[in-house]
């Protein structure tokens, strides 16, 4: 599967923006997919995930309330819809998919994502 993140942009503290990641290829309802996010010097991080039929999300500590995963199978399209943001949730935002039966956990490791995305730049000013 390849995938493809777009949606990033330049936005105030307390703004919004929605990524999408368009992925291509068969199967795409067998995955699990996740949003990681890389800050300048940082290692890339986990920000939320979710199950193949949408049954299960998950999301860091830093962004729950604020993030929302959401995707759609028939489109093959997977969305990160951020709220409040904060100058630290700068970085840049990659989705990833995880080849997963339909009870595996979402994972929050680099490690067990099979494909991942381009990525796409968010940049939050204070």
């Amino acid at each position: 599967v390849q995938l493809q993140a777009s949606g990033g942009g330049v936005v105030q503290a307390g703004g919004s923006l929605r990524l999408s990641c368009a992925a291509s290829g068969s199967m795409f309802s067998r995955y699990n997919m996740g949003w990681f996010r890389q800050a300048p010097g940082k290692e890339r991080e986990f920000v939320s995930g979710i199950a193949r039929s949408s049954s299960r999300t998950d999301y860091a500590d830093s962004v729950k309330g604020r993030f929302t995963i959401s995707r759609d199978n028939d489109k093959k399209m997977v969305y990160l819809q951020m709220n409040s943001l904060k100058p630290e949730d700068t970085g840049i935002y990659y989705c990833a998919a995880d080849w997963a039966i339909s009870s595996a956990p979402i994972y929050s490791t680099t490690s067990q994502y099979d494909y991942w995305g381009q990525g796409t730049l968010v940049t939050v000013s204070s």
